[in-house]
């Protein structure tokens, strides 16, 4: 992993102290995104993230997170993480074929998901 060195000063302290950043987590909805052909696609979800309980499928357009359009997957994530911390609601606007549908997302904190480690 490469992080430009810019971006670690305002955070070392934090790293140090407790591993992460010392910042409300952001939100994480289950769900991986790709650009293909100038369009945002959901490329897969998670099966215990929270965009499996949604009608979400592979292959679905991703149009607006709420009502902002996208252009990339770098204003997707944007659009996201503005939308607060985990836990907020993410409502995308998804094209699937010809139909267009509103998916509202309870997002989830990632961290929480992931296997702990074991401490004696």
């Amino acid at each position: 992993m490469v992080v430009p060195i810019d971006l670690l000063p305002p955070i070392m302290d934090d790293l140090l102290t407790y591993g992460r950043p010392n910042r409300p987590p952001r939100p994480w909805l289950g769900l991986y995104a790709a650009e293909v052909d100038d369009a945002i696609v959901v490329a897969g979800i998670s099966d215990r993230g929270p965009a499996a309980k949604t009608v979400l499928r592979p292959g679905d357009r991703i149009l607006a997170v709420r009502d902002e359009p996208i252009s990339s997957l770098a204003s997707l994530w944007r659009r996201v993480w503005a939308s607060g911390s985990a836990g907020a609601e993410v409502v995308l606007q998804v094209a699937r074929e010809k139909e267009t549908m509103q998916v509202r997302i309870p997002s989830a904190d990632r961290s929480r998901l992931l296997k702990a480690p074991l401490l004696h």
